[in-house]
């Protein structure tokens, strides 16, 4: 398949990749709507909400929602009073409405793309997202289209996108976990991936999905750069800082390592390293990196500012 040429084609590949992605997201990426996940969330959005998350938000749009990890997360926090989720993807927006349900969460939903949002000026105190503006076409233009939707005085922040030097930086982690990727399946005496002849290898929907998904990321943001768009769009006091530099490490590290295998290979036990090592090290980035050294070499990158006038 070749790349997509145009914003229109960038925009169909995202759609039907979280398409076909929906119905498993959530267990890839280990999603929790729980008490951890929630902490999980409001632990990134501090970072550059500061005190101004203590007051909360009225009504909030989430941008690229998915399946609801962070308005989902956020109502039952408390953090807003009411949500609005949309997502290019009508799968995506099938399975966060499973999930509010399942929770007991009433949310309003529309399947639409960032660039031409279908809701009047200033109808919402807040615009946010999670690892969704390095899939937009045209930041330019979305950027604009979150300081119409906002009301005076309103605050956009997002979460999770990828920082230019910082996924370089990430990519020496994952080949040296490709490179011992077969000693550690010996080692917890797993099958590669596909040998059962299904997990990771044993579905169109897999492969399809595999296939789509290095298309669907196109921007990974330089700090300045990012905070000048949404200058450009009108917003005031912009803040981007950086998240995430050993944590990341370790957990691309074992993400490739499990990859490799049969999902039900891998040990609980592992399972449960991988996942407390994880917690243990972004405990370290916030404690003794974060804020002290440059925005740029963390893979992730967060961003918050408000719209003036109130």
């Amino acid at each position: 398949m070749e790349a997509p040429s145009t914003a229109e084609d960038i925009r169909l590949v995202n759609e039907k990749y979280h398409d076909v992605a929906a119905d498993s997201y959530d267990a890839k990426w280990g999603i929790d709507f729980g008490e951890p996940g929630q902490q999980q969330v409001l632990m990134k959005l501090r970072k550059v909400l500061g005190r101004r998350l203590d007051e909360g938000f009225g009504d909030a749009l989430e941008i690229g929602s998915g399946t609801g990890y962070f308005s989902l997360c956020m109502l039952q926090a408390g953090v807003i009073e009411r949500a609005t989720c949309t997502d290019i993807s009508p799968g995506m927006v099938e399975t966060l409405r499973g999930n509010a349900q399942r929770l007991g969460l009433d949310v309003e939903t529309a399947v639409t793309g960032a660039e031409d949002l279908p809701f009047e000026d200033a109808s919402f105190d807040l615009v946010m997202g999670h690892a969704v503006l390095h899939h937009l076409p045209d930041l330019e233009r979305a950027f604009g289209e979150f300081f119409r939707v906002l009301r005076p005085g309103g605050t956009v922040v997002f979460a999770g996108e990828p920082s230019r030097y910082g996924d370089r930086l990430a990519q020496i982690p994952k080949r040296g976990a490709g490179f011992a990727a077969p000693a550690w399946r010996w080692l917890m005496r797993a099958r590669p991936a596909g040998a059962a002849g299904n997990g990771h290898g044993g579905s169109q929907g897999h492969h399809e999905d595999h296939a789509l998904e290095q298309f669907v990321d196109i921007h990974a943001f330089a700090p300045g750069d990012l905070a000048d768009v949404a200058r450009r769009a009108g917003f005031a006091d912009v803040n981007v800082r950086g998240e995430e530099l050993t944590a990341n490490w370790f957990g691309w590290t074992n993400r490739v390592l499990e990859a490799t295998a049969e999902p039900e290979d891998v040990p609980w036990r592992w399972r449960q390293y991988a996942y407390r090592g994880y917690l243990a090290f972004q405990k370290l980035d916030d404690k003794l990196l974060e804020g002290r050294l440059p925005a740029a070499i963390f893979y992730n990158l967060l961003i918050a500012a408000h719209k003036p006038g109130a």
